[in-house]
């Protein structure tokens, strides 16, 4: 095999692909490989959950009950919901943050991609969801000087398959549903090894950092996730 000459702008092209894809590959197995979840560890913990009359907050509530885990449940109507979503965390953070002070407890956030990644016809949705990330990333940060040992878990998650959802977005988004159980495990996994986040499906991971190194996509690459004249009949 022949070698390029050293400035061969093609051989110094396919050398930052290279580079780049090592780098990804790198940054995947250090993130996902590190998990020490054991589902004893969830016995007889004391979870309070909100949200869990249907979707994934329903589905936490049967895998914490199977795991012997004490709950107790809120809930409330989907309309109600969106009315509240945001202040709702924020108040019921700034309630329960003494008793997780002394406990060293965590906090388990279910957000979403549009909470890092805007998309079309969910302006509402995503500013709320931004807001979640926001808020918490400070608070964070907040704990983390005043030396407070209580973990804060981002969970973002895509695309679920709830009957409700499906419906609502039938024939508009190319994007898949993921299983609400499958979703649901996932969250309890990373709450109970108190991990900075979590993403399921793991490829929205990629799509967070992406959307760091290519803030404003072409017109084309947006229109790819949707089917545009489905949306605007909509």
């Amino acid at each position: 095999m022949t070698p390029l000459p050293p400035n061969d702008p093609a051989a110094s092209g396919r050398a930052m692909k290279v580079l780049l894809l090592t780098g990804l590959g790198a940054l995947f197995f250090s993130y996902y490989w590190d998990d020490n979840f054991d589902p004893a560890s969830l016995q007889g913990a004391r979870v309070l959950l909100t949200g869990a009359s249907a979707g994934v907050g329903e589905e936490l509530a049967y895998h914490y009950a199977r795991l012997g885990s004490h709950l107790v449940l809120t809930a409330h109507t989907e309309a109600f919901l969106q009315k509240v979503n945001f202040l709702s965390y924020v108040q019921l953070t700034s309630l329960a943050l003494p008793s997780l002070t002394d406990s060293k407890g965590s906090l388990v956030v279910v957000s979403s991609l549009l909470g890092h990644v805007p998309t079309s016809f969910s302006g509402p949705y995503s500013a709320a969801k931004f807001a979640l990330d926001g808020f918490f990333g400070s608070l964070r940060r907040e704990l983390v000087v005043q030396d407070v040992n209580v973990a804060i878990t981002m969970c973002v998650l895509g695309l679920r398959d709830r009957a409700s959802v499906a419906e609502g977005v039938r024939g508009v988004t190319r994007a898949k549903a993921a299983p609400g159980p499958k979703a649901a495990l996932a969250v309890i996994r990373g709450g109970a090894t108190r991990a900075p986040g979590v993403f399921y499906p793991r490829r929205l991971h990629l799509l967070c950092l992406l959307r760091g190194w290519l803030p404003h996509p072409r017109a084309w690459f947006v229109r790819q996730e949707f089917n545009v004249t489905a949306a605007a009949a909509a």
